[in-house]
């Protein structure tokens, strides 16, 4: 008979893989990333901004997330009433560690 560890390894084994799988997609680095990407393909007609608002969420350890990364949040904090353009930075310390997401959106 199996113990009960022996039995649940396969399946940990399965989850690390798709841990780290998840990993190397959001973070290209593995000590340290700060990455700020567009949202934005058509860019020809956008306005330049006048008004810049972010909002962010965080992750410490793996175990707790916090915060509110959405644009309406964004908007708010930067005093948005019209959104031009959304870009979005990531940070990430030592695999993921810390982990943080920024929504950085530019209007009036």
């Amino acid at each position: 008979m199996r113990s009960s560890s022996a039995a649940l390894r396969p399946l940990f084994a399965s989850l690390a893989r798709c841990a780290a799988a998840l990993l190397l997609l959001v973070s290209p680095s593995c000590i340290y990333t700060n990455v700020v990407t567009t949202l934005d393909e058509d860019v020809e007609g956008t306005p330049v901004a006048t008004k810049r608002g972010e909002a962010t969420a965080r992750s410490f350890v793996w175990l707790v997330a916090v915060g509110d990364a959405g644009l309406q949040a964004a908007a708010t904090n930067g005093g948005l009433t019209k959104m031009h353009s959304i870009d979005v930075q990531y940070v990430s310390v030592f695999f993921g560690l810390y982990f943080s997401r920024t929504t950085i959106v530019y209007g009036e």
